[in-house]
């Protein structure tokens, strides 16, 4: 491609969340916990529904896809945080990161659209119920898992290319701790507006319409609930509710950073923070101290030490 042939860069330096060495080390304590947390509250929910037979549905078959995707998400930009914290001079190799873009992009999307496939999900199971399980059998779960997966890697593919593309002459500065689109391209040694343009109709578009699609897809749920029973509506409010406050967390932040690319606030490297390390540990929180479904089948495989033995 032109744009490689171009480059110049062979490696990129990261700025990183501070430059206070008490921070820095404060910061290197609490991510860790994070990460490790979100490791393991993830897995423990993939497990859980794995080893559990009446969980085998299609809303914990979403659940343990997202439970995965928010474990590769995490690992994509926290490890290299990490690191970050122990080193004075934080640098990433131009290969290095366009890799971590395109996963970052890969999952990130993936994650949207799996969002979007539970919130139709839902609105099947309350609105046309008798319907459900010949709408939702396991092989459009499977189908629709497959499509989030492709629809991910075209739109993870559309960034890289847009961003390897252009000539990196210098700076090599990156003013965050994980390469991105937008904070990556802000070094090419030419005019990004077109390039930027093109970000907001691909990364902006996607987040955008998506909440929109799924705003409206809650918003009819909502609305249908008044013919439930009281029972009904309790138990619809209480799974909505979890889905559409994951949607938020998601959601809000990319819409946030990918809807202006070109501008930076000095607020961006707290909200990336948010959606790149909060997020997926607050997903498997929301999920199980609200399921009480999920909840009794982890005592039950704690009683028979499944996590023993898949955790050993």
């Amino acid at each position: 491609m032109e744009g490689f042939n171009q480059t110049r860069v062979t490696e990129f330096v990261f700025r990183g969340l501070t430059d206070n060495s008490m921070l820095e080390m404060l910061f290197l304590v609490t991510f860790s916990a994070t990460y490790m947390l979100t490791l393991f509250g993830n897995l423990l929910i993939v497990v859980t529904i794995m080893f559990t037979p009446r969980l085998h549905t299609p809303m914990y078959f979403f659940l343990s896809n997202l439970s995965f995707i928010d474990i590769c998400l995490s690992s994509v930009t926290v490890p290299k945080m990490l690191e970050g914290f122990l080193l004075e001079r934080k640098v990433t190799s131009f290969d290095a990161c366009i890799a971590q873009l395109f996963f970052l992009h890969l999952f990130a999307c993936a994650e949207i659209f799996l969002l979007t496939i539970m919130a139709y999900d839902r609105y099947v199971a309350i609105c046309t119920p008798l319907h459900y399980s010949t709408v939702m059998n396991m092989k459009v779960c499977a189908q629709l898992v497959f499509a989030l997966w492709l629809g991910g890697t075209i739109h993870s593919l559309v960034q890289t290319v847009l961003t390897t593309r252009l000539p990196y002459c210098g700076p090599n500065i990156i003013d965050s701790y994980f390469c991105d689109v937008p904070s990556v391209i802000k070094l090419a040694c030419t005019d990004t507006y077109l390039t930027g343009v093109l970000i907001v109709s691909n990364s902006g578009t996607i987040s955008t319409v998506s909440f929109l699609a799924l705003v409206t897809s809650y918003t009819v749920i909502l609305v249908s609930l008044r013919k439930q029973s009281a029972e009904g509506r309790r138990k619809a409010l209480s799974t909505c509710t979890a889905h559409f406050t994951v949607v938020v967390l998601l959601f809000g932040p990319c819409i946030f950073i990918y809807t202006r690319p070109d501008t930076s606030f000095s607020i961006d490297k707290v909200v990336a923070v948010f959606y790149t390390v909060i997020t997926p540990l607050l997903n498997p929180l929301i999920y199980t101290l609200r399921n009480e479904e999920v909840k009794n089948s982890m005592k039950q495989l704690r009683q028979h030490q499944v996590f023993t033995k898949v955790f050993t």
